[in-house]
């Protein structure tokens, strides 16, 4: 279950991510599977390879792909690795606005 995101955010999201730049959306987040995460991020892009390349500089592997969601191959990302991203691409607002510092996720 994905809550806390305005629908221009997320249509903003899905434009970026569908003009093949890669996007990134930050929601909170529940899943039994990650039962101590709060939060996710999603890096998206149509442009399959941008992605790949995207995802290498953070050494995300291409096996970490979902290609689940309205044809927009994302990384779900949680944790350190979530909050190392954001940080990077100076997504402070999303940091800030989900309380990403010190937040504990499995």
């Amino acid at each position: 279950m994905a809550f806390g995101v305005k629908r221009d955010e997320l249509k903003a999201f899905q434009q970026k991510a569908e003009s093949g730049e890669v996007a990134l959306l930050t929601h909170y987040w529940l899943d039994k599977r990650f039962p101590n995460s709060k939060t996710v991020t999603k890096a998206a892009s149509s442009d399959l390879e941008a992605l790949k390349k995207w995802g290498s500089q953070y050494h995300l592997p291409e096996a970490y792909i979902d290609y689940g969601h309205k044809n927009l191959p994302h990384y779900d990302l949680f944790g350190e690795i979530q909050l190392k991203v954001l940080e990077q691409e100076g997504k402070w607002d999303q940091i800030e606005r989900f309380h990403l510092r010190g937040e504990k996720n499995d």
